[in-house]
């Protein structure tokens, strides 16, 4: 079984192929529909089941904390501007500019993530390298994934 960083590696690298491929198209296709809700729930599972599990952990050790703050606060403004993609119609001019802004964020995020984060948590998470923490988080992003709809229905709600 891969490492937590292994499995979140992976999803990064999924994640910027579907950002590449989205921005290449164009207006409301059936392309972009679907790439586009491909990308929005895969990305809103990863996010939920990461800060549930890594960052959660992360969090618990004081040396971490700030690093694992800063990277959930990201979170935050990143799910800002996918909702606020996702309720833009696909051929609005702007969301095509909206969603590069996105994915120069995201693409930063991630980056950080591997190349800080990780090195803090492995100084900080002894654990992390273990089957029994990759198995949470592979079981929450699935759990999450049948959750997406629902959050989206309650914060319209609110």
């Amino acid at each position: 079984m891969n490492t937590i960083y292994e499995e979140i590696r992976s999803d990064h690298d999924k994640h910027r192929e579907m950002l590449d491929k989205l921005e290449k198209t164009s207006g409301d296709s059936e392309e972009r529909r679907k790439l586009w809700e491909d990308f929005y729930y895969e990305v809103k599972a990863h996010a939920a089941a990461e800060e549930e599990t890594f960052y959660a952990k992360l969090m618990e050790r004081p040396r971490g904390q700030d690093d694992a703050r800063h990277s959930v606060s990201e979170h935050k403004e990143l799910d800002d501007i996918l909702e606020e993609l996702n309720s833009m119609g696909f051929d609005n001019p702007g969301w095509l500019t909206r969603f590069k802004t996105l994915k120069h964020d995201y693409e930063h995020h991630i980056d950080e993530e591997e190349e800080e984060i990780f090195a803090k948590a492995r100084e900080v998470l002894p654990d992390a390298d273990s089957k029994h923490f990759t198995e949470r988080f592979l079981a929450r992003k699935a759990a999450e994934r049948k959750l997406v709809d629902q959050k989206a229905r309650e914060s319209l709600e609110e």
